[in-house]
């Protein structure tokens, strides 16, 4: 890792790593990324549905990062700006690809990606991210840049440009088909698509 003043080897707060790194302190932004590296990639990873495109995407974003830290103004917490940056740049990624996500198989799923817990074993996990990657992109978006990312619905909506009612409705649409799959009950992915209104 090298070495680091001893004011940002872990002890010091994202506030203090965002000033350093906006005042050219490749060390400080090093440990910035460094530390929310896993929230960054799993968010991609949910997002694009299969590794190799959540790695491209990872890539873009840490990329898009880099340029932007000096527009991080502290009006919001840096984890909430940084979603914001990492969302942008995957859904640019995805677009620029102009193809469906292919579902990855559980055997992809990496174990140390994950942001936070949001099971209480490894097993849940990979069952999560496994299901994640079998719902259509146009319900797994909305659902992870709710439940991941933590975006509103009309931010979601502005992010996707869609209605705010179509995002309730993919959102709601998305979180039925993950239980559906969680619980072992595939269902008919085909018939979940028809009747959706905008």
């Amino acid at each position: 890792m090298g070495k680091y003043p001893q004011c940002i080897r872990g002890v010091a707060d994202d506030t203090e790593l965002v000033k350093q790194a906006q005042e050219g302190d490749q060390a400080a932004f090093d440990v910035l990324l460094k530390r929310h590296y896993n929230q960054i990639y799993a968010t991609c990873r949910r997002l694009a549905g299969n590794e190799a495109d959540a790695l491209d995407a990872t890539q873009e974003a840490l990329i898009t990062l880099v340029r932007r830290i000096d527009r991080f103004d502290g009006r919001s917490k840096f984890t909430t700006w940084m979603h914001r940056v990492v969302v942008n740049a995957c859904l640019d990624e995805l677009r620029r690809r102009q193809r469906r996500p292919v579902p990855a198989s559980v055997e992809e799923q990496p174990l140390a990606a994950v942001d936070k817990p949001v099971a209480d074993s490894v097993s849940d996990r990979l069952d999560i991210e496994a299901a994640l990657a079998q719902l259509p992109g146009v319900f797994r978006v909305p659902v992870v840049l709710c439940d991941q990312a933590g975006l509103s619905y009309e931010e979601i909506a502005q992010e996707l440009d869609i209605a705010p009612g179509t995002v309730r409705s993919r959102i709601s649409r998305g979180r039925r088909r993950l239980a559906e799959l969680l619980s072992g009950n595939p269902g008919d992915p085909g018939q979940r698509h028809t009747g959706e209104r905008s």
